[in-house]
C-alpha cells in the first residue's frame, strides 16, 4: 500500500484521516462490553433429601409394581429413579440376595416399563421375576 502527501502541486490533503475515529468506536464497544450486567442463569435442581430412614429392602424379597399410571412403587411406596436405584444396590450387598419381582399393570405405557427395567438392567441385582405374565398366556 502508498500513502499520498498530498497532490504533487503543492495543495494540502483534504481527506478525513480515519484512524482516531476507529480508535474511538472500537474503545466505546470494549466500554459498552464491560458494563453490561452479567445475566445469571439459574438451574432448578432437585437435590436428594437426607433419608433418615432405612431403605426398605426386604431380605427374603422385593416387589417392583407400576400401576396403570406410570407410578413405580417399591414393596407398595412409591419411588423415584434415584431412590430405586440406592433400594436394587442395597438390596444387591445381601446376603443371601433376594428375590427381585417386577410386575408392570398390563394398561401401563412401555415407556415407564422400558425406563425402570433400564434402572434394573444397570444394577447388580441378579435375581429378577417377571410376576403376572399368565395373565397373558391365553391372549396369544
Amino acid at each position: 500500500m502508498s500513502m499520498s502527501g498530498g497532490k504533487d502541486n503543492g495543495e494540502p490533503m483534504m481527506d478525513l484521516n480515519m484512524t482516531p475515529l476507529i480508535d474511538v468506536l472500537l474503545v466505546l464497544i470494549i466500554m459498552f462490553i464491560i458494563t453490561i450486567p452479567i445475566q445469571t442463569h439459574a438451574v432448578k435442581v432437585d437435590l436428594p433429601q437426607n433419608n433418615t430412614h432405612p431403605p426398605k429392602v426386604d431380605p427374603q424379597k422385593n416387589k417392583i409394581a407400576i400401576d396403570a399410571g406410570g407410578v413405580v412403587t417399591w414393596n407398595g411406596v412409591p419411588v423415584n429413579d434415584p431412590t430405586l436405584k440406592s433400594y436394587l444396590d442395597q438390596s444387591a450387598t445381601l446376603n443371601p440376595e433376594p428375590e427381585l419381582q417386577f410386575q408392570p399393570d398390563p394398561q401401563t405405557r412401555y415407556e415407564v416399563v422400558d425406563q425402570t427395567l433400564a434402572v434394573i438392567k444397570r444394577s447388580p441385582v441378579t435375581k429378577l421375576g417377571f410376576v403376572g405374565n399368565e395373565q397373558y398366556y391365553n391372549r396369544f
